[in-house]
């Protein structure tokens, strides 16, 4: 399997689709490796070349000593790219990615060709960053299914908890976390925790050119609505879509929707 060396770092990527494509760089968020793209990659592998990263800090990619920076991030992808000898790329960032995504366009634009932010920020208020650092706390205590049970209250809506086949899915997704393969250490989420921490783009996202997708749902507890609203306000060129009945992990919860909705405004920037 593919790594290159960027930024300092091993960094692990995946491919999805034709190389004769168009390029989708797909970044995901905190926590988690790029695996978990591929509900959307398989998708989308039909129209692009789908490319697929494990950020510094999980999955196969080294997992140096933190703190990171979503710019340090940004680089590694940048980094990646030029690996691949690719610039003008759609990018589609979820969550943390999603800053990361804001950071590749900010400092490397000719790399960007237009950008889907997923569930997105362009800073912490206090409530987000008690929830960084209490997530790095529960890692710290917790059993691995344990944790996992954290973050799926912090991701998924009442809709989900309320259906008793995705509860079911749920709980086998907990247990499935006691055997992950490559379990991200503490210190590899702390790194993480800080880059979201600090990541502040607010006064540079109006210089962004490229055209922008901004989309998540409504009842997200983990990264509110405001903040959705302040991305969509501050880029010049965007969209805004905010789905009902759905939270963080809306593009799970809302598949049949997402998968299409997104890949058509691809096509179409």
């Amino acid at each position: 399997m593919p790594f290159v060396q960027t930024n300092g770092i091993n960094f692990y990527y995946a491919e999805r689709g034709p190389s004769s494509a168009e390029p989708l760089l797909l970044i995901m968020g905190i926590t988690a490796p790029g695996g978990v793209w591929e509900p959307h990659a398989s998708y989308w592998q039909n129209d692009f070349r789908c490319i697929i990263g494990d950020n510094r800090g999980v999955g196969q990619s080294d997992k140096p000593a933190g703190p990171y920076s979503t710019e340090q991030m940004a680089d590694d992808y940048a980094g990646l790219l030029d690996a691949l000898q690719l610039e003008n790329v759609r990018v589609v960032g979820c969550s943390m990615g999603s800053t990361i995504a804001q950071q590749l366009a900010i400092r490397h634009p000719k790399k960007v060709r237009s950008l889907v932010l997923m569930c997105p920020w362009a800073r912490c208020d206090n409530a987000a960053k008690a929830i960084f650092q209490h997530m790095t706390h529960c890692k710290a205590r917790f059993r691995p299914e344990e944790f996992s049970l954290y973050i799926q209250q912090l991701i998924y809506s009442k809709a989900s908890w309320d259906n008793e086949q995705t509860a079911a899915d749920l709980e086998a997704g907990r247990n499935q976390a006691a055997i992950d393969p490559f379990p991200q250490p503490l210190h590899g989420l702390e790194g993480q925790a800080a880059a979201c921490i600090a990541h502040n783009a607010l006064a540079e996202l109006p210089s962004l050119t490229q055209p922008a997708l901004i989309i998540g749902g409504k009842e997200d507890i983990f990264t509110p609505v405001w903040m959705a609203n302040e991305v969509a306000g501050a880029i010049p060129n965007s969209d805004l879509f905010l789905y009902e009945k759905a939270g963080h992990i809306f593009h799970f919860e809302q598949l049949e929707d997402f998968n299409p909705r997104v890949k058509n405004w691809l096509l179409a920037h």
